[in-house]
């Protein structure tokens, strides 16, 4: 999606709310850029358009997502919760400004949290090592069929539906 399409489908209270994150830590608008870009590509090359449904492939897109901003903000703060707070600050955002169905959001919202909870294990790793442990782990994803049930399965990904 590019910045015009982007701004045609967003509200001036959106609009306003995500310039205001970006005004709080400017510094971390091109680390978190570079992240969401490359997770893109990532996905776009290992998933094709998978990664934009309720599969497994999405849950690897949320959990990469996180690390690879958590890593980025690492990267330049040394803080393990500095970067994990502005993950959260911009994923929570993201899932605001382009609303899913209630059991999707709730999805999305827990693949980016375990995303970031795996970030003391992943902050110095390479990229390789990164996408490879997250897809050992997309393949242990646990399917889910209501937003209580995401609550059972705290450390892992979870994922909705297995249609194509």
């Amino acid at each position: 999606m590019n910045i015009r399409s982007f701004a045609k489908q967003v509200s001036m209270w959106q609009l306003l709310r995500l310039t205001g994150l970006m005004l709080l830590k400017p510094l971390y608008i091109i680390p978190t850029l570079r992240a969401t870009k490359r997770t893109m590509a990532i996905c776009n090359s290992l998933y094709e358009k998978e990664h934009h449904s309720n599969r497994k492939a999405n849950a690897f897109r949320h959990a990469l997502w996180n690390v690879l901003i958590c890593q980025n903000i690492f990267k330049m703060t040394k803080n393990e919760e500095k970067s994990m707070i502005w993950a959260r600050k911009v994923t929570n955002l993201h899932e605001k400004l382009a609303p899913n169905a209630p059991l999707a959001m709730a999805m999305d919202l827990h693949n980016n949290e375990v995303g970031r909870m795996y970030l003391g294990s992943l902050k110095n790793s390479s990229e390789e090592e990164i996408i490879t442990f997250l897809q050992e782990n997309t393949q242990k994803a646990k399917k889910v069929l209501e937003i209580k049930a995401i609550l059972d399965h705290k450390n892992d990904l979870v994922y909705l539906s297995e249609d194509k």
